[in-house]
């Protein structure tokens, strides 16, 4: 009867820590598109490395765990530097590309990176399609579609800020799938924790002659306000995260996880309701949504079927 009540408890504290990072991850669209109003990407970015950075630092200092340099052997370097560099690339794309697209645009498009995991196991770990991933897959690209209804001419015929936007999204989606696949060999040899840290670091080396720190100094409050949520966001969405996959299944942990985007939706709506001088409604019609929602569901049924297969 003990067994089961555990199993029960991590359960369902699992799910709240999934649903937590998926709000979360949903609503930061929203606060980084404010902050953009009087700061760069390349400078929000480098203070979120700063803070998460400091905040890992003293967890791994308290614990005796900060990682050491003599395990990272032979072509561990290697893929530290670029995994650092394509999670850098990630962040500051994600950020970039709100200065041309909706919150909920970019949030549906970066629902590509699962898609694009995926494509990449196959690639180079000849991995195969189990029957879920290829009907996700199916799902995800028919929800895109359906999403864009109005803008694909757009897309293909010009080159304007919505097309540069969708780009650099799809750039965030590419370098996260990337990153992800880079993990794999280094959390052989670092725990999850060690090796955020090297990257926040190695970000904030490489990010700090591009970024421009004293931007803080001409920000009113509500910027502030939301940098502070944004940097608070990144510590706390992927501590959640961790936390989660440390007590329920990682199929179900990505499963809650893809619900993100509805949480832009809903959260974006609140703002243009509560500051309609930052923020304007998007103009979507019933495809889109529908779209919107497919993407969400081929998404989950990729990482379900790709976690699914991997057992």
């Amino acid at each position: 009867m003990k067994s089961v009540e555990v199993n029960a408890n991590n359960h369902w504290l699992g799910f709240a820590l999934s649903l937590f990072t998926a709000v979360l991850w949903g609503v930061l669209p929203i606060f980084l598109k404010l902050c953009l109003e009087s700061m760069n990407s390349v400078t929000i970015t480098w203070y979120r490395f700063l803070v998460a950075g400091i905040f890992v630092f003293l967890i791994l200092y308290k614990r005796k765990a900060l990682p050491k340099v003599e395990v990272m052997r032979g072509k561990a370097w290697v893929w530290l530097i670029v995994a650092s560099l394509l999670l850098v690339a990630n962040y500051v794309a994600n950020v970039h590309g709100l200065e041309y697209l909706a919150p909920e645009t970019a949030q549906v498009l970066m629902q590509l990176a699962p898609f694009l995991l995926m494509l990449g196991g196959i690639v180079f770990f000849t991995e195969r399609f189990s029957p879920l991933e290829f009907l996700g897959a199916f799902a995800l690209l028919l929800g895109m579609s359906l999403f864009f209804n109005e803008r694909i001419e757009e897309l293909f015929s010009s080159f304007n800020d919505f097309t540069l936007g969708v780009l650099i999204i799809i750039f965030a989606a590419v370098t996260w799938a990337g990153y992800a696949l880079m993990q794999k060999p280094l959390l052989k040899v670092l725990s999850a924790k060690q090796l955020t840290l090297y990257i926040y670091v190695f970000g904030l080396l490489v990010l700090f002659p591009f970024s421009d720190p004293s931007q803080i100094l001409d920000m009113q409050m509500i910027h502030i306000y939301a940098l502070i949520f944004c940097c608070l966001n990144t510590i706390l969405g992927y501590g959640a995260f961790t936390e989660a996959l440390a007590v329920w299944q990682a199929s179900k942990v990505s499963a809650v996880i893809t619900l993100a985007p509805i949480f832009t939706f809903i959260s974006m709506v609140i703002a243009v309701d509560v500051l309609p001088e930052h923020f304007v409604a998007t103009d979507l019609n019933t495809w889109a949504y529908i779209g919107a929602g497919i993407v969400v569901v081929g998404s989950a049924l990729t990482s379900l079927g790709r976690a699914n297969h991997r057992r």
